[in-house]
């Protein structure tokens, strides 16, 4: 009988997944897989794909084209390494605006604690195409900011911000707060407020108890919020195309050319296949290191 309730819990928790699994196998893995496969494949003379072997696409980037039909050139690279950039400092940005904020959220009471969370998960709410316009207006040379310095005498011309990586970096961030803020703070909130007494009643320094006792204990909500960041930063086009224009390229924007300029769909696919395997190797870094940390527990 024991047998046969197991058995049956078992059937109903497969028939509560099946159709989760179903449409993630269809809508998430199936284009994945299709992208894998586009990526080795010939492209067409006019667009489209020819169904042979072709590695050249990742030659192309990586430098083993055969440079008769695909030819190497570095600026695949640099644009890389240009994104990876942006995307490390849009984290970095981000961390360094949440992290105090949320130890002040935290100190709040209830209410204010649930308004303050309300409001910075408020733009969720607007397009986000719209609230980078509001942005372009803000940081174009007649624009709000360089109206303000110059009226505070701070500058006398207005100053190059808009298509920069700074424009670029000032939109993700703005973006991509709410993705860093709540996993950090909620690791703030789990802290045990008795460590911190007993770190101060045996004589720590604050320093030291930030080091010892604060940092560790919400490392893993800075880990998440780190990735949750970079991970859609680094692969963004939307963002670079309105505040960067052509003085900024990132990796997203290369795979949007391939895809709808260039017709060259397995470079765009190689490109995104580049895009997805670095996002694997974190997530596979994160979830190794999570698992033994547990196991160590």
């Amino acid at each position: 009988m024991k047998v046969f309730n197991v058995s049956r819990q078992q059937l109903m928790l497969l028939a509560l997944l099946a159709p989760t699994s179903l449409f993630l196998l269809i809508f998430f893995i199936g284009p994945m897989l299709i992208m894998l496969t586009y990526s080795f494949l010939e492209p067409g003379l006019y667009g489209g794909v020819e169904w042979n072997f072709y590695h050249w696409n990742y030659g192309r980037v990586f430098g083993w084209a055969d440079g008769f039909y695909e030819e190497f050139d570095s600026v695949y690279l640099k644009i890389l390494l240009n994104s990876i950039g942006l995307a490390l400092a849009t984290v970095l940005c981000t961390l360094c605006i949440c992290y105090p904020v949320a130890f002040w959220v935290s100190t709040l009471s209830a209410r204010k604690k649930s308004l303050c969370i309300f409001l910075i998960t408020l733009p969720f709410f607007a397009s986000m195409v719209v609230r980078l316009y509001a942005w372009v207006l803000i940081l174009r040379n007649s624009g709000f900011a360089n109206q303000f310095l110059q009226a505070t005498g701070l500058i006398t011309e207005p100053l190059n911000l808009m298509f920069s990586g700074t424009a670029v970096i000032i939109g993700m961030v703005y973006i991509f707060i709410p993705f860093m803020f709540l996993p950090i703070y909620s690791s703030v909130e789990k802290l045990d407020k008795n460590l911190l007494q007993a770190s101060e009643d045996l004589g720590a320094t604050p320093f030291t108890t930030f080091r010892k006792v604060i940092f560790p204990l919400t490392l893993p909500g800075i880990v998440a919020g780190c990735i949750l960041v970079f991970i859609p930063s680094l692969g963004n086009f939307v963002v670079p195309n309105l505040l960067g224009g052509a003085q900024v390229l990132m990796i997203g924007n290369m795979v949007e050319q391939q895809f709808l300029y260039a017709r060259n769909w397995p470079f765009g696919a190689a490109l995104s296949m580049v895009i997805i395997f670095m996002m694997l190797i974190i997530l596979s870094a994160y979830l190794y290191k999570s698992a033994r940390s547990q196991a160590a527990l």
